[in-house]
């Protein structure tokens, strides 16, 4: 068996940690699969480094454009695979063996408003079409992703896989202390403060949680601050003129990108996590949360519920008022922040990159064996 596996998105969020700890995964548990990685020419050496059985095909075609469609099966073809996995959802017609793919989510579909311009809406929809009608199998990672893709797709339910994402091991250990003084004095944080983790694109409704936010402090709670961490804020100016709507520029903080090691500290100092996202495949940031033991305010929509289950404040991402109420339950019960830690350290654990990774090889076999 010799697996392809395109990991151009390997320094991207959301999708790039599921093609990172896919790839990991499969070179710590299968030394005799030949896999071959269609890479970017600055990843060669990563990709490279996984271990014998792994090597390297660069692909520089830029995801969703035209030229993929030709090129991913030419490097197809010379690297002789015999199934070839699409970590997300474009899998070119002219594939030249069997495939699977992973559909992560139907945002585009649920949510067309939030696309450039009606072209891309009709790429998208045209992609995964063709994706679900070629690929042996579909794989995605929440029992509501897969209700999204049977009801716009129509794909026989056997078809489709459910395995879902887990967290990197690194947000259940605790920081060192000395680690958490250094992330406050860096960032010179508040004493106390709610936090959300996330790239900021419209449909993770961070305006209603600034609206939440400024009713939380009318509150009584007025020495919070909240911290958003993502790395698009400056492309959404809009949120900026919220901050200073509220007059709230001092207490508002916006800090783009972070590290593991540094998403790991804030989490644990945070009072609160708050993710009112309105729609999600999965939601990974508040279960990196609750596995740093941090008390989340999360949506009850999508598959938030699925993940989170009673670990988690469920809160309705249409209503300011309803995100608020949920924080200042958090703040305010001492009970339930010991309890949702209690809860959330035990959800955690059943989410493992190595189970999940398992089930993916086990799924390459059973198409191999179809051959």
């Amino acid at each position: 068996m010799r697996v392809a596996i395109d990991v151009r998105k390997l320094n991207d969020f959301g999708i790039g940690t599921y093609v990172r700890n896919l790839v990991r995964q499969l070179a710590r548990l299968d030394h005799e699969t030949d896999y071959v990685l269609l890479c970017r020419r600055d990843d060669a050496d990563f990709a490279a480094s996984l271990g014998e059985n792994f090597r390297t095909i660069t692909q520089e075609a830029p995801n969703y454009s035209i030229s993929e469609q030709f090129t991913v099966p030419l490097s197809l073809g010379r690297s002789r695979a015999t199934l070839f996995h699409a970590p997300h959802y474009v899998l070119p017609p002219l594939t030249p063996c069997r495939a699977i793919v992973t559909i992560h989510d139907c945002i585009h579909l649920r949510f067309p408003q939030y696309l450039p311009n009606r072209l891309a809406h009709v790429y998208a929809r045209a992609q995964i079409w063709s994706a679900t009608r070629r690929a042996r199998r579909v794989l995605t990672v929440s029992h509501a992703s897969k209700r999204d893709i049977i009801r716009f797709f129509d794909v026989p339910e056997a078809r489709i896989s459910v395995i879902p994402n887990a967290i990197d091991e690194r947000f259940r250990e605790t920081p060192a202390e000395a680690d958490l003084v250094r992330v406050r004095e860096r960032y010179q944080l508040p004493e106390r403060f709610i936090m959300y983790a996330g790239n900021v694109k419209p449909h993770k409704n961070l305006e209603r949680l600034i609206d939440a936010f400024v009713t939380v402090r009318q509150r009584g709670f007025d020495d919070l601050g909240l911290l958003l961490s993502g790395s698009e804020v400056s492309r959404y100016a809009m949120l900026r003129r919220a901050v200073h709507r509220y007059n709230l520029h001092k207490h508002v903080r916006f800090l783009g990108y972070q590290t593991v090691e540094t998403l790991a500290v804030l989490y644990r100092l945070a009072e609160v996590f708050v993710f009112p996202s309105l729609y999600e495949g999965f939601g990974l940031s508040p279960l990196e949360a609750i596995a740093s033991g941090t008390p989340v305010v999360a949506s009850n929509v999508s598959s938030l519920p699925e993940v989170l289950g009673d670990a988690a404040v469920l809160v309705d991402p249409l209503e300011a008022g309803s995100i608020a109420d949920g924080i200042t339950r958090v703040l305010e019960d001492d009970g339930l922040r010991a309890d949702l830690r209690r809860k959330g350290l035990a959800r955690a654990g059943r989410f493992s990159w190595e189970r999940s990774v398992t089930q993916v090889r086990r799924i390459y076999e059973e198409i191999e064996g179809e051959r």
